[in-house]
């Protein structure tokens, strides 16, 4: 399935080889990677990419590669992902459906996780009809979290501690946010 979700700046699409390099930037980023365990080798980056890309073929939806609008290329320039993922069965809420999101530093604080994540939002509730979306991310992470909010998640008040982390770990304590189809769609209507 060839998909292309687009935005006003943005499209969200299946991952090419010429994201791989990038994305292997990202990931090898400590301030990108702060509130991951740690930074990824090119191997491993790699990996995931292959997984995202094969998970959209077998799908038809996951965690897209996005890339900037640029009306002198095809797809612009390719800025990390954003996107949907079932999540880990040993988490306390699955099976769910999370969203979520990797972009490269010099990207943010100009609105892409937002507008993408709303996207995928939108793809969930009216292309899958899931009944609920969640999101999480360590405690500490406040950056995340705001752009939870601002997708219109709330916090479900069931903070956890992440079953691939000792609970020793600075990053073991994590928030669940979680947005249903109709809280999604009353926040489009205006209510």
């Amino acid at each position: 399935m060839k998909k292309v979700i687009e935005t006003e700046r943005l499209y969200l699409r299946q991952w090419q080889a010429s994201d791989f390099a990038v994305f292997a930037e990202i990931n090898a980023d400590p301030e990108v990677m702060k509130y991951f365990p740690k930074l990824l080798s090119t191997a491993v980056s790699n990996a995931i990419a292959h997984k995202c890309q094969q998970l959209i073929i077998d799908k038809g939806w996951g965690l897209w590669a996005v890339s900037l609008k640029d009306r002198s290329k095809e797809n612009g320039a390719f800025i990390g992902f954003v996107g949907l993922n079932d999540t880990h069965a040993d988490m306390s809420f699955a099976p769910a459906v999370e969203i979520a999101w990797r972009l490269h530093k010099d990207c943010w604080g100009q609105g892409y996780a937002t507008e993408a994540a709303s996207a995928a939002l939108n793809f969930a509730f009216n292309e899958l009809s899931l009944d609920e979306v969640v999101s999480f991310t360590a405690v500490i992470n406040k950056r995340s979290q705001r752009v939870m909010e601002r997708i219109g998640m709330l916090n479900a008040q069931a903070n956890f501690y992440h079953p691939a982390l000792d609970v020793s770990h600075q990053l073991a304590e994590h928030v669940l946010y979680n947005i249903t189809r109709q809280q999604w769609n009353n926040q489009l209507s205006g209510l």
